[in-house]
């Protein structure tokens, strides 16, 4: 086997081994997210997974790309004829001791990590009830100044997962850190 193929197959093996039945890294727009999404459903369909169950990832699923579209530092923009804006990370859907899970990750601004961190902290330390009632409180409030929806969409998968959401930041050097956040449905 020549080197090229051992190297994949291995990154491949070890995707199989995570229990990643679905991946995406690289940069992502709206009609990406569209592409995914819509394979992402065809699959389990194929595979007859539950119906609540395919729509609770799909919900997750489309919240973490959404997050990765809006608020990765990892971005290009430019003007092919109309402006235009990527943003990267990674998309990965899984199994796990019976339970399906999405996992995102994309470089975040260091300056942002703190009130990520605190955000998601506040949300894992909620009950069913306390994520509840923080969701209609937050509908209720006017959007954070520079807010493009997180606080609510990180509300959202939290609300549809099955257990309290993982999450976690490396510094990169720089004014990065890469995040990775990871919801069990």
């Amino acid at each position: 086997m020549g080197a090229l193929a051992e190297e994949y197959l291995g990154f491949k093996t070890i995707l199989g081994q995570k229990g990643i039945i679905f991946s995406f890294s690289g940069y992502v727009s709206e009609g990406i997210l569209f592409a995914l999404g819509d394979a992402l459903k065809q699959k389990m369909a194929l595979e007859e997974t539950d119906h609540h169950v395919t729509r609770k990832v799909f919900s997750i699923f489309v919240e973490q790309v959404q997050n990765i579209i809006r608020y990765s530092a990892d971005r290009m923009t430019g003007d092919i004829g109309k402006p235009v804006e990527l943003s990267s990370g990674m998309i990965a859907v899984g199994q796990e001791g019976g339970s399906f899970f999405v996992v995102c990750a994309n470089m975040v601004r260091l300056s942002d990590m703190e009130r990520l961190k605190e955000r998601l902290d506040h949300i894992k330390s909620l009950d069913r009830e306390g994520i509840k009632a923080f969701y209609k409180e937050k509908l209720r409030e006017d959007p954070e100044m520079d807010s493009k929806g997180a606080s609510i969409g990180l509300i959202e998968i939290a609300r549809r997962a099955s257990a309290p959401i993982d999450y976690d930041f490396i510094e990169v050097g720089g004014a990065s850190a890469f995040f990775c956040l990871k919801a069990f449905i």
